[in-house]
């Protein structure tokens, strides 16, 4: 199994999110928001919050007396297994950890599937992912199974590691100042390793070439990182389609995908499919943004609330993109990747190629605590333009195609044009 990563601000609140199983490369998109201030986003869910420095914000909560019961049940329990413990365990205890650990069983208990509590620095992360910026090098991997190494997939223009030589297909055979062997020190750990603050150097050397028998040494200093969530060839076996995938949708996700239309277009690419495979989801605003580009005037989600009342539309402007389009999908198309296939369905712009997808189509919100940590709540459902929500269900294709068995356990991204029979399948329809 591979996983796609990349090493490597203002608040929001509103997310589309995906806790999807992972099949394949995968990049995880979890908890994206739709709002950038938080006051506009407390307001909407019937909190209020005082000015402040950062995302310190104080929520006026009301309670009832079913709400001050509970929390005396479980302040008095809490405290007496508190008490047995500091009495009686001969370990040590952090008590921030069981700060986070009570908070986040919790969440946990309260049976929201897509809830989630983030500590102080799990939210800062989090907010981070939203701008699509980050600190790194400037690299997408993946794990090599064969060689049980990382293997660079991509390299973004401009950034630390391209000006420094790292090359796509390099495989990081070892990290940090220590020379720790990746096969040894595992996949995360390694990562962990290339991961570290701007200004911060990344050490590790790879190995390419003629059966990877060069080895080179790098020492690349990190700095501010764009995610690079769209990428684009043209189709091999048929240079008048274009290929864009997108691994997840992030602030920066729009921008790229129009560059990645226009660049095609320039490459004399007159149809386009769009690969969602392994796509979790993300940022409202940003699969807004990017339907809008396509759609013609209209609506693109509407927002519904726990009595089924609508609550917000979000729609598109008259202009849009005219080319012939397919969407590849699998079981691990979630959220806002769902909301992008329904959606182009709907207006006739697409035919939808592959497996039926995951099914998710709820919206958590996420509401910064006094100590700058997080909780996110499952507050919303949404559907697509014209359909029903796919909760649960997930949508069909308009052509169903599995992959091909034989390349079930090969990563996403190494499978070629010429293997690939779902990619095939999405291409044929533009001459059916």
């Amino acid at each position: 199994m591979a996983k796609k990563i990349s090493i490597g601000a203002t608040a929001a609140i509103t997310a589309l999110c995906c806790l999807a199983t992972f099949q394949g490369s995968y990049l995880f998109l979890q908890n994206k928001f739709e709002q950038k201030y938080i006051d506009n986003a407390l307001l909407s869910t019937g909190m209020s919050a005082s000015s402040g420095v950062g995302n310190s914000v104080s929520l006026q909560l009301g309670g009832s007396s079913d709400s001050k019961d509970f929390l005396t049940r479980v302040t008095n329990k809490l405290a007496e297994v508190d008490s047995l413990y500091r009495n009686y365990y001969i370990g040590d205890m952090d008590d921030e950890r069981l700060i986070d650990s009570v908070i986040a069983g919790y969440v946990m208990g309260t049976g929201d599937d897509y809830a989630a509590y983030y500590n102080k620095e799990g939210f800062e992360s989090l907010i981070q992912d939203l701008e699509g910026e980050m600190a790194g090098i400037g690299v997408n991997v993946i794990y090599n199974t064969d060689y049980r190494l990382i293997e660079i997939l991509s390299v973004t223009e401009g950034s630390p590691a391209d000006k420094a030589g790292v090359m796509p297909g390099d495989l990081v055979v070892t990290v940090g100042e220590e020379k720790e062997s990746v096969a040894e020190l595992g996949y995360q750990p390694s990562i962990n390793k290339l991961r570290g603050e701007i200004g911060t150097t990344a050490v590790f050397s790879v190995l390419r070439g003629e059966n990877y028998s060069e080895t080179v040494e790098f020492a690349i200093i990190r700095d501010k990182i764009t995610e690079q969530t769209v990428m684009h060839h043209v189709y091999g076996p048929d240079k008048t389609i274009g290929v864009i995938k997108i691994s997840g949708f992030d602030a920066k996700t729009p921008v790229q995908f129009v560059d990645s239309v226009e660049t095609l277009q320039k490459e004399g690419c007159d149809k386009l499919i769009i690969d969602l495979r392994y796509n979790p989801g993300g940022e409202l605003s940003s699969i807004v943004t990017t339907l809008d580009y396509i759609l013609p005037s209209g609506p693109i989600i509407r927002i519904f609330d726990a009595d089924g009342k609508e609550v917000k539309k979000y729609t598109s402007e008259a202009t849009e993109l005219k080319m012939p389009m397919a969407v590849v999908v699998n079981s691990s198309t979630a959220s806002a990747a769902e909301l992008f296939t329904s959606a182009v369905r709907d207006y006739d712009k697409a035919t939808i190629v592959g497996e039926t997808t995951y099914g998710k189509g709820c919206m958590q919100t996420t509401v910064p605590l006094s100590d700058n940590s997080a909780v996110s709540i499952t507050y919303r459902m949404y559907s697509p333009p014209f359909s029903e929500n796919y909760h649960g269900i997930g949508i069909v294709p308009d052509v169903e195609v599995k992959l091909d068995e034989a390349l079930l356990t090969k990563n996403i991204y190494k499978i070629t044009d010429e293997e690939d029979n779902q990619l095939a399948a999405a291409a044929a329809t533009f001459y059916d």
